[in-house]
């Protein structure tokens, strides 16, 4: 994008003000990637007539994550079938998807290895690219194993960008203070993968104080457990969660409360709680700049769009790619092995003018 500047400020071409290049300068100066590409030459004098500078914004992206989220069959066991205000979530088989200007890649959360998708191997792949199934032999439950361990200690995520030096990366999530009291001894993939890059997690009070979201984005969970925090809406949330992602060039959200109620069985939780999610990200969309923001929405495998099983399903995952780069995104992603590579080069390649 090619940006017509003066001494106090740059405009898009559409008469509308965005800023002092001289500050959009240093800013892209600090972030110091090699992403941002500026012509720092015709800002090195004061000028008094509009010149050309090329500038050209940092790309970020959100990844939204959401555990137990697959594409299902219409029914009476999904959940989805007939439920009210669900877009962009409500997706079936062998059906145009309602995505909202979203770009669905039906991706293979299997990954060539027999039996039911599980959560650790599964989020590890999609923390890391490394396809954990095939290396195990098996799919991997619940938390990660050493050998898991290993590999996201090897090949984070966000230990890829930060080797990129892409900055600032972060996880949206809040940690209560138990966690930091008394550190468990089975953490999942993303703690896993936070901490082999060695970035800090957000606390509770960082929720207070609107930088953080927790896993129950409303709340509820935190203040039923005595926590002294406020109940939040999805909007409120949404407001928070763009707040982080429009600081950070990579911005991960974890939300997992879908797999529990798909193992749970329970119709009336899920159709309440999809609704309330959909709604999140949907207000979430209204407010991230997806000119310069590419949102992706990912699961690691099916369950609760079949509440007619305990288990996890076979079927396909959503990626849904918005905003910045979305149908090149999308069209990388066949597997949950392709979501790191398809991020790491979205933000690391080099950007380039156009018209």
């Amino acid at each position: 994008m090619s940006i017509v500047a003066d001494q106090t400020s740059y405009s898009d071409g559409s008469g509308g003000t965005r800023g002092t290049a001289l500050k959009w300068l240093e800013a892209a100066q600090w972030f110091g990637i090699g992403n941002c590409l500026v012509d720092k030459g015709h800002l090195r004098e004061p000028c008094t007539q509009r010149v050309p500078v090329l500038f050209i914004d940092c790309m970020s992206v959100l990844l939204f994550f959401i555990d137990g989220l697959g594409i299902g069959s219409r029914g009476i066991s999904n959940p989805f079938d007939g439920l009210q205000d669900a877009a962009p979530l409500a997706l079936f088989k062998n059906e145009a998807p309602v995505t909202l200007d979203g770009v669905l890649a039906a991706t293979d959360a299997c990954l060539g290895i027999e039996g039911r998708p599980q959560s650790a191997s599964g989020q590890t792949t999609i923390l890391t690219g490394v396809n954990a199934p095939a290396l195990l032999g098996y799919h991997k439950q619940g938390f990660p194993n050493k050998a898991l361990l290993e590999i996201i200690r090897e090949h984070s995520l966000f230990l890829k960008l930060k080797h990129a030096g892409v900055a600032p990366i972060t996880f949206a999530n809040a940690y209560t203070k138990r966690f930091f009291e008394d550190r468990p001894h089975w953490v999942s993939a993303t703690t896993a993968a936070v901490g082999a890059a060695g970035l800090p997690f957000r606390t509770i009070d960082d929720l207070r104080n609107g930088r953080a979201v927790y896993q129950d984005f409303t709340n509820r969970m935190l203040i039923e457990r005595g926590e002294d925090v406020p109940l939040r809406t999805a909007n409120e949330a949404a407001e928070v969660l763009a707040a982080i992602a429009g600081e950070s060039r990579f911005t991960l959200y974890e939300y997992f409360i879908t797999d529990k109620i798909g193992h749970a069985q329970d119709m009336e939780a899920a159709r309440t709680v999809l609704q309330n999610l959909a709604l999140l990200i949907r207000q979430l969309l209204a407010r991230v700049d997806l000119a310069r923001t590419s949102v992706i929405l990912t699961s690691d495998h099916g369950n609760i769009e079949d509440l007619s099983l305990r288990n996890h399903t076979l079927n396909e995952v959503p990626t849904i790619v918005w905003g910045a780069n979305r149908d090149r995104i999308a069209s990388r992603i066949k597997s949950l092995a392709d979501i790191t590579p398809a991020i790491v080069e979205s933000l690391t390649e080099k950007a380039t003018a156009s018209g």
